[in-house]
């Protein structure tokens, strides 16, 4: 496939006023200012905007199925609030309606999981947006795992009469899993290493990837001391994080920037439904990047609809002064670096997957339509 005649947006280094990009076995062959010689299919993107496809870093995509409730509600586990080998690729139905809208919209790729209910929830999952079986859609699994601050896992297991009810019991219990998972690490190395069988544990198991450094911890925290805490914990396991929704770490940009975590940002679009998101802004993405934080935006679909993903970076770029292609980073490239997947995905560049969507705007606009959709080197939509 040839795409030609696009402005486009490789979010690498160039903007090509007028380029081509040409297609083989679903990976970007090539980028130019013109790709001569050519007989195979072609797009002509004359007047078009051409982007990497957008990424929505944190969303329930598939966990929460639209027009269902109970039996299409699986993202929560909320009967133990240490949940560490709950598989997000278990509870994803890719044949929810929305998996659709995010085509359509231009989104490509997702990491989705579990929700907020437990302080440890289980593990999210990066996917592609278009197929019928995740285990084909997967990208990277397991992607991360879930812990939750705040008010969610205080409120749930505090009407069930169980700990934690307070911030400092969710800390505690975090610790204590932490702890727990070292030590049956350095049981299990000790056994392997003389030969005696081990007896494996499922919830310890799926912390392994997290001690080793292979995934980070993905922290649900919208409070400044929240966030803090977050940060502290992680320091004192070593163990990689990132800051998801982040709501008022425009207040403590400072230590936000020296911990150096990124920072997943949202739902912005939404009401100020607790107590704990009453200081959320559309400014926060920018306070953030200026201080040279690694800022993602999120929909954390359902809370707003996936489809909306490029509206909420629009919002940001006017809210923060931020340029068109800094908002834009925010749901291609940083979004691909935050999740461990910028070998593959966020920018337009030889090698990488055939990720690409055709506009005929500004993709951050509500006018905007997409007219073509191209996961893995394939058309899945077309206007």
């Amino acid at each position: 496939m040839l795409i030609k005649n696009g402005k486009i947006y490789t979010m690498a280094e160039d903007v090509y006023e007028n380029g081509d990009i040409l297609i083989e076995d679903g990976k970007i062959k090539k980028v130019a200012r013109e790709i001569k010689d050519y007989s195979g299919e072609i797009i002509d993107a004359s007047g078009a905007v051409v982007i990497p496809g957008m990424i929505d870093a944190h969303c329930h995509l598939g966990m929460w199925e639209s027009g269902m409730g109970f039996e299409g509600n699986d993202g929560n586990e909320a009967t133990d609030p240490i949940t560490p080998e709950m598989r997000a690729i278990d509870g994803i139905n890719p044949m929810d309606h929305y998996f659709d809208v995010a085509v359509e919209a231009g989104i490509t790729t997702v990491m989705t999981g579990p929700g907020s209910a437990n302080v440890v929830g289980g593990q999210f999952v990066v996917m592609k947006t278009y197929g019928n079986n995740v285990d084909k859609m997967k990208i990277v699994e397991p992607a991360a795992m879930k812990i939750a601050f705040g008010e969610n896992p205080k409120r749930v297991y505090n009407g069930k009469g169980k700990m934690p009810s307070t911030r400092m019991g969710t800390a505690a219990l975090l610790r204590k899993t932490i702890t727990e998972a070292e030590n049956y690490k350095a049981k299990k190395e000790n056994a392997e290493k003389k030969g005696e069988y081990f007896e494996k544990n499922i919830k310890m198991e799926a912390f392994l990837p997290v001690l080793e450094g292979k995934m980070p911890l993905k922290a649900h925290c919208h409070r400044a001391d929240d966030i803090l805490t977050a940060i502290r914990i992680a320091k004192e396991f070593d163990l990689k994080l990132t800051l998801d929704h982040c709501s008022e770490g425009h207040l403590i940009s400072d230590d936000v920037k020296e911990s150096g975590c990124p920072a997943i940002i949202g739902p912005t679009m939404s009401n100020k439904s607790k107590i704990e998101v009453k200081n959320k802004s559309f400014e926060t993405p920018a306070a953030l990047m200026h201080k040279g934080v690694k800022v993602a935006i999120m929909t954390d679909h359902p809370v707003i609809e996936i489809n909306y993903l490029p509206i909420c970076a629009g919002l940001a770029q006017k809210a923060g002064n931020l340029t068109f292609e800094e908002a834009l980073s925010t749901i291609t490239i940083n979004a691909a670096e935050i999740l461990g997947v910028s070998d593959r995905l966020g920018s337009i560049e030889e090698g990488k997957d055939a990720d690409v969507v055709i506009l005929d705007g500004n993709p951050l606009d509500t006018y905007t339509n997409t007219l073509y959709t191209i996961i893995n080197g394939e058309v899945v939509y077309k206007r």
